[in-house]
């Protein structure tokens, strides 16, 4: 197994399921691939399972002094319960607009900071930011288009994080197997 996904590392793998479904949801929502179903109707899965989950999640990692993925858990599990609980309130399509921009900057910072553990942490994180960019332009130029865009990186970031985490209970790898030089991969 390799490490970029700490196998055995429950709340990293709680925190991926957790991040991986809802990412999913919402993006799969913000395509309009499945008729009648929007972003919004995530709300409540990104209330319970991506905010309240993924909070919990990153409190008990800080506790065992895991502090990038506590502060990561923590900080998105608060994006999405105030997302969640957010939605359907009536702001105006400009103010979603900066609150995902703003949220776009922490998903940034993210990337940046999960530098370090690989390109498999880093790429959710930095999907992420993509999407939540795209949503945001989106909302704030009045494009059905850039956020459909922006669906379609969110569920792949989705499908990513949920794999990470999958990964790391069925011990699959997460990284193509690198042999010595002249070795030939074995297949």
């Amino acid at each position: 197994m390799h490490d970029e996904v700490a196998a055995g590392n429950t709340t990293s793998t709680l925190g991926h399921l957790a991040l991986g479904l809802t990412l999913l949801a919402f993006g799969l929502g913000g395509t309009g691939v499945v008729d009648n179903v929007a972003a919004a109707d995530a709300a409540g899965l990104a209330t319970w399972v991506g905010g309240v989950t993924l909070f919990l999640v990153g409190l008990l990692a800080l506790r065992a002094g895991d502090t990038s993925r506590g502060t990561a858990h923590t900080a998105l599990g608060a994006f999405w319960f105030t997302w969640g609980t957010a939605t359907g309130g009536g702001a105006s399509a400009d103010a979603v607009g900066v609150f995902l921009l703003l949220w776009a900057l922490l998903a940034l910072t993210l990337t940046l900071a999960a530098a370090g553990s690989g390109l498999f942490g880093q790429g959710v994180y930095g999907l992420l930011f993509l999407a939540l960019l795209l949503f945001g332009i989106g909302a704030l130029a009045d494009s059905g288009g850039l956020a459909k865009a922006g669906g379609w990186v969110a569920a792949v970031a989705g499908l990513l994080a949920w794999y990470g985490a999958t990964a790391s209970v069925a011990g699959w790898p997460t990284a193509p197997r690198r042999t010595a030089r002249g070795e030939a991969a074995a297949s």
